[in-house]
């Protein structure tokens, strides 16, 4: 892996992390928290995916990474539906 793509990764996750504590502020997330929370959700699994492909080398195995996606994709309803269903019943 070259130094670009490591580089290009951190500022991602970097992004990504200063998106999630900025929709988490009361200031922000209290006007729509379903919607900020899912959206919280979502960064994580982009985050979760960022590591695994360039920090930990899936992206060298695809099959691997497409296993792991799956995986997470999984995880993700799985959060998402335990997030929402306070608000169903």
């Amino acid at each position: 892996m070259t130094n670009k793509a490591l580089h290009t990764a951190w500022v991602s996750l970097i992004g990504l992390s200063i998106a999630s504590t900025l929709l988490s502020l009361p200031e922000t997330g209290s006007h729509w928290p379903t919607a900020s929370g899912l959206v919280v959700l979502l960064l994580a699994w982009q985050k979760a995916r960022i590591i695994l492909a360039r920090y930990l080398g899936l992206s060298a195995a695809p099959a691997w990474q497409h296993g792991f996606n799956l995986a997470l994709g999984a995880l993700f309803l799985i959060l998402s539906g335990l997030f929402f269903a306070p608000l169903l019943g």
